[in-house]
């Protein structure tokens, strides 16, 4: 993983288009926008663009990723909540290259990826520097379509890049962890400093690529049960491994829970957070609320 030091050049790009515009940053939106053209070139070069690709842009904000990656691919479908920087990003692009993006001013959270990837007939990359507030739900609806993703690169919150990378018996090690890298090889690539956005943000950040394509090596035989098992073991992380499950599976008898460990090789009086991703699939095959062990 690289740490990018903030460049010298480029600092006054998003300052000079806001003001042009009357504009300033939405903080209700959660507008940050990275200016730092080492990142943005270290971002460019770990997405391994090629002309035949078709890229979801999260949060396309001024058009620091857009305008340089636009002459590297197919097309580009650049979502962005706020429509004013829809306005001034469209007068950015040129004639040559405006057949090429598609401008989507709307929520990213209701985006048909279906819809794009039927749309062009391949599956596309999901690029962005995401709104904090929105990374959870948008990780999830990428996991539920991940049949048309092949990868994204995206930019966290540092504390919540480390949650997605953790790894057993890690501080920052929980469900979030579980499921993402179950459905996805999930890699940290540049660890970004605050001053590298204007405005400054109040933490740093971490650019993460999730490889839907390189998903974990085994597969869970009920994957609604294995997400209901690793949810129920973490909600209460400070318990056992027995208690969060007896809290958490209300349906499913404490006894049964507890043989079930037994059966499973897992010590009841572990701690979620040292249960690998192999234990979570071996218990969720056998852990159902429709299904008693014997």
């Amino acid at each position: 993983m690289a740490q990018v030091k903030k460049g010298r050049r480029g600092l006054s790009v998003s300052r000079a288009l806001l003001a042009r515009s009357g504009l300033r940053p939405r903080k209700r939106l959660g507008q940050h926008f990275l200016e730092d053209p080492g990142i943005i070139d270290k971002i460019i070069t770990h997405a391994q663009l090629n002309r035949e690709d078709v890229v979801v842009e999260v949060g396309s904000g001024l058009g620091a990723l857009t305008m340089p990656i636009l002459p590297r691919l197919s097309h580009v479908v650049a979502v962005e909540k706020d429509p004013l920087l829809v306005t001034i990003l469209r007068e950015r692009v040129s004639p040559e290259h405006r057949e090429k993006i598609t401008f989507i001013a709307g929520d990213v959270l209701k985006l048909n990826l279906k819809e794009v990837y039927d749309q062009y007939g391949q599956k596309i990359k999901v690029l962005g520097n995401l709104p904090y507030n929105i990374s959870s739900p948008l990780l999830e609806r990428l996991i539920a379509n991940r049949d048309y993703i092949r990868s994204a690169i995206l930019m966290f919150q540092f504390e919540v890049a480390q949650r997605l990378t953790a790894g057993p018996r890690e501080k920052e090690y929980g469900a979030l962890s579980v499921i993402c890298q179950y459905y996805a090889r999930v890699s940290p690539l540049i660890r970004v400093p605050r001053d590298a956005f204007y405005p400054k943000p109040k933490v740093d950040s971490m650019v993460l690529e999730i490889d839907f394509e390189r998903p974990y090596q085994l597969k869970a035989e009920d994957e609604e049960s294995f997400h209901r098992v690793v949810k129920a073991a973490f909600r209460c992380r400070r318990k056992t491994i027995l208690n969060s499950l007896e809290r958490g599976m209300v349906a499913v008898p404490k006894e049964v829970i507890a043989r079930t460990l037994e059966r499973c090789l897992i010590d009841p009086k572990r701690r979620a957070e040292t249960l690998s991703i192999d234990e979570y699939i071996r218990l969720s095959s056998v852990l159902k609320p429709d299904k008693t062990v014997a």
